[in-house]
């Protein structure tokens, strides 16, 4: 058996140390001289077999290929940065100017040049602030606003919001009360004007991202709202900075400010196609105050999403718009290009017609025109854990890998991933 140190002395992982670090290399040596006891592999084999066992990366995240058909994957990790944020990120991950005037050799308010990007987005909000994400974000406008006070919502919209959190749990970790009003399909403005008094810290309306009521139904708008006398607040969840003709029920934080709201939250990783981050939008004073409540603090960004938040307002449109505003006969005709590539060599495929989603929590009920490579089932275990991992939906005991939300310069990274689970 050859020894720990003389295996890790080969150049080849010596190299790698200084890539992934000395533990995980040493790791890997051990588990491959345990595969010699076992009689798996020769001794000489120790520093090959250590080499291949590495991962690429000192973090255990792999890139993933989402052919779920859902744009949005919370699983997967929401909207896939654009090169542009990418490189942004790379860049913010050194030292950098996120609090510092190199002009003036002072400090400087924090994420500056990339709150200036928001605001310039939303020319409707007075003022601006970023958070690490949209539930931050509603806490912190609850605590600055409402803690020891009321909060008017509409019993229609104490939704959970995934994992098993819920609005209103949230909304009383802060501090505030919950004050009830309507019911579960119907909520008036007569029912707010009942609720609001000298206790109320604000109103709250929450868009129902992740689900829909339909039928008898009804409920007050912002600009009814805005009457009450005392502060909105809309959490709108997807992140659209502007109105988006594909998704006409989903609202934005241009037209809801315009419509009245004082304060809108939203997240950064859905619609919006940036970092997770969490936006507060509005009425300058208010947002001033979220901004000095210590909670503040505890809840502010780094350096890197500032960068990728900034580059994903200022830069070209994000990989998460292109699929959005896809072309359904160009992603029939790759797909159609796919299974023939894959037929070619033997695989049981076939383009097919196929419905992709927005998700997460985002457009609930729209139906995307998309397009698939219809695959045996049990392709979908060896797709998964092959490299790069490449991830479907299972439908009528076929695996559909959905074209929509890949860019079509990874198709030849699918039909390689194919072709290998296939053999």
């Amino acid at each position: 058996m050859p020894r720990t140190d003389t295996v890790l002395a080969d150049p080849r992982l010596a190299e790698t140390v200084e890539r992934l670090g000395r533990a995980v290399v040493k790791d890997a040596v051990v588990a491959a001289q345990q595969r010699v006891r076992q009689g798996e592999i020769e001794p000489e084999d120790v520093a090959d077999a250590a080499l291949a066992a590495l991962p690429r990366h000192a973090a255990h995240l792999r890139p993933v290929i989402n052919m779920t058909g859902v744009l949005i994957h919370t699983n997967l990790g929401r909207a896939p940065l654009s090169p542009a944020a990418v490189e942004a990120a790379a860049v913010a991950a050194g030292p950098v100017d996120v609090e510092f005037d190199l002009a003036a050799g002072v400090r400087a308010r924090r994420g500056r040049t990339a709150l200036a990007a928001l605001a310039d987005a939303v020319p409707a909000a007075d003022d601006v602030h970023v958070v690490n994400n949209n539930a931050a974000a509603l806490v912190l406008v609850a605590t600055a606003l409402a803690a020891g006070r009321e909060i008017v919502i509409s019993r229609g919209e104490l939704v959970e919001i995934g994992d098993g959190f819920r609005i209103p749990d949230l909304l009383v970790s802060t501090g505030a009360r919950l004050r009830e009003v309507g019911t579960t399909n119907r909520t008036t403005l007569a029912d707010y004007r009942a609720a609001v008094g000298p206790e109320t810290g604000f109103v709250l309306k929450v868009h129902p991202s992740n689900f829909r009521i339909e039928g008898f139904t009804g409920s007050a708008g912002i600009t009814e709202l805005a009457g009450l006398g005392v502060p909105v607040v809309s959490d709108i969840g997807s992140g659209l900075l502007e109105r988006e003709p594909l998704l006409p029920d989903e609202p934005d934080a241009t037209t809801t400010l315009k419509a009245g709201a004082h304060l809108v939250t939203a997240s950064a990783d859905k619609l919006l196609g940036g970092p997770q981050a969490g936006l507060v939008l509005g009425r300058r004073d208010l947002v001033e105050r979220c901004r000095r409540h210590p909670l503040a603090r505890a809840l502010r960004v780094g350096k890197v999403t500032l960068a990728a938040l900034e580059a994903t307002l200022r830069g070209p449109a994000t990989p998460l718009h292109q699929a959005l505003h896809a072309d359904p006969r160009a992603l029939l005709d790759r797909a159609q290009a796919l299974a023939d590539v894959l037929a070619d060599s033997g695989i049981d495929a076939r383009a097919v017609p196929a419905e992709a989603t927005v998700g997460g929590g985002a457009a609930p009920g729209v139906r995307l025109p998309s397009a698939a490579v219809s695959l045996p089932e049990r392709l979908a275990a060896p797709l998964r854990t092959g490299d790069p991992p490449v991830v479907g939906r299972v439908e009528g005991g076929r695996l559909l890998l959905d074209v929509r939300a890949v860019p079509a310069d990874r198709d030849g990274d699918v039909a390689r991933a194919v072709l290998a689970a296939g053999r």
